[in-house]
């Protein structure tokens, strides 16, 4: 079982939520960081993302209009980052880090693995 966790979280996304609470009825007091307000650095998510086994192309928010608006649909893996970095909106929601491994919880109940 897990000792630790840190929830990179987005209060308004109910996914988000979802995940928050199955980590804390697990009885881990996670630390939340609201990427939104303080997003990683271009180092940090690219750890992230590697260490949850993601591409950029796999954890980037297609749908948000930026996404859009920045032409990404063709970008590198390189510029996607950035782009992610910039405008953290387009970081796919909630990634969960444990001692036991990272994971995008899409759905919620992938957190469970980490867990």
């Amino acid at each position: 079982m897990a000792s630790t966790a840190i929830i990179y979280h987005n209060p308004r996304c109910n996914t988000s939520r979802t995940a928050l609470k199955i980590i804390e009825e697990s009885g881990l007091e996670p630390t939340i960081v609201r990427y939104l307000d303080t997003p990683p650095t271009k180092d940090g998510l690219r750890k992230l993302l590697d260490d949850a086994g993601l591409s950029a192309s796999q954890a980037i928010r297609k749908q948000e209009p930026v996404y859009k608006e920045l032409d990404l649909a063709h970008a590198s893996e390189d510029e996607l980052i950035k782009a992610m970095v910039e405008h953290p909106i387009l970081i796919e929601r909630p990634i969960v880090v444990t001692d036991q491994g990272t994971v995008l919880a899409r759905p919620a109940d992938r957190v469970r693995e980490v867990l």
